[in-house]
């Protein structure tokens, strides 16, 4: 089953977690596209600047916090994503009813742990 990943605020900066996630998300072969504010490469991942109508998205993983979440609404319901993970810092409870309300699966954790410990 594919798990291709949306990491939506991505980053260029190496230590940004959103980053390390780019690299271990392609480490374990999983198909991976970004969004972010700077266009650029993370890894062979090109980093888009706009919202791209990407198609098959499992996973979409958010690297924002939740003010920066509400332009992304229903872009991010557009792709019809099996799942949103709200890593540290983007726990947004408004966001997590609209999301079940249609049929997505919310997980508020880490993607880097999720990874490190086989439950991604």
């Amino acid at each position: 089953m594919s798990k291709k990943t949306l990491v939506l605020g991505a980053s260029l900066k190496e230590q940004r977690y959103s980053n390390i996630a780019i690299y271990r998300l392609r480490k374990f072969n999983i198909e991976t596209v970004a969004i972010g504010l700077r266009a650029g490469m993370v890894d062979d991942v090109k980093i888009h600047t706009d919202l791209v109508p990407f198609t098959d998205i499992d996973t979409v993983t958010l690297y924002l916090n939740p003010q920066r979440q509400v332009e992304y609404y229903d872009y991010i319901l557009s792709l019809k994503p099996n799942r949103v993970i709200f890593n540290p810092g983007t726990e947004n409870p408004e966001f997590y009813k609209m999301l079940r309300d249609q049929s997505v699966e919310v997980e508020v954790a880490c993607t880097l742990v999720m990874l490190g410990t086989n439950q991604y």
